[in-house]
This record gives structure tokens, C-alpha cells and sequence, in this order.
């Protein structure tokens, strides 16, 4: 994969609506994407030569999701303060150029506003997988 712009890292939250419409989360200057899964050890006395054993796919798979910036759009913002206040997981769509996109539940688990005087309003984000995350690779 060559260099991709990180600019180019989109954040989108579900209207809800079937079929779903994604609006572009407003502002957002930095984001990072953690994809992680958790290992079950099925090591023994008997492991060979006392290598770590462990059962495939029997991890728990988990995405997280962390943005800031400033506020451009009412409406994504608004759509983002509704689902944290309600505490229901919203659809989010997380689009990486040249790489590809996952799409599925996520929690808001913090928002933060801030500012400073003379400067623009802040925001940031911090989202964890509640379901199910799909990935559809670029070009396939």
C-alpha cells in the first residue's frame, strides 16, 4: 500500500434510516483506529518444548475508535450528542484509503467539548466496538 493522506481517514455515524445513510463525523484533525483481538492460552506441561498454545479464533475481536477537531457540521454533532445521551450503540462507518472499510456498532464511550478563549470550539471522540464489525477491502 503506498502512503495514504491521513486527512483522508473518514469517521461516518448512521442516520439510523433503512437504508442507512453515513454523515461524515465534522472537523475531525486526528483519528486513530485500533483493531485488537485477545488470545485464550491453551498451554500445557505437555506443550512442545514449552512453547505458549493457543485456541484459534477463540479470542474476543474489539475496534476502537479515537478522533478530535472542531466543530464545522450541527448536524453530525448533534446526531453524535443523541447517541451518547440515549447510550445505544449508533452505526459508524470507518473508511482507511487504500485499505478498506469497517462498518458496524460502536459506543461512544467518551465525548469531550473544549476550547480556548481565543480559538475555536473542540471536540474529541472515543468509540468501542458493540457488535459485529464488517470489513470490505479497497478494490475487492
Amino acid at each position: 500500500m503506498a502512503g495514504q493522506r491521513g486527512r483522508d481517514v473518514l469517521i461516518s455515524i448512521g442516520d439510523g434510516d433503512e437504508p442507512e445513510a453515513f454523515v461524515a463525523v465534522a472537523g475531525i484533525r486526528a483519528r486513530t483506529i485500533s483493531l485488537t483481538a485477545g488470545l485464550v492460552e491453551a498451554t500445557t506441561a505437555q506443550s512442545p518444548n514449552g512453547w505458549r498454545q493457543v485456541i484459534a479464533g477463540a479470542g474476543v475481536k474489539r475496534a476502537e475508535v479515537a478522533g478530535s477537531g472542531v466543530f464545522k457540521d450541527a448536524m453530525s454533532d448533534a446526531m453524535m450528542r443523541a447517541a451518547y445521551f440515549a447510550g445505544d450503540a449508533s452505526s459508524f462507518e470507518l473508511v482507511i484509503p487504500g485499505f478498506g472499510t469497517l462498518r458496524g456498532p460502536f459506543a461512544i464511550t467518551e465525548l469531550t467539548y473544549g476550547g480556548e478563549h481565543d480559538g475555536e470550539a473542540t471536540f474529541s471522540i472515543r468509540l468501542a466496538s458493540a457488535g459485529v464489525v464488517t470489513f470490505d477491502a479497497d478494490g475487492e
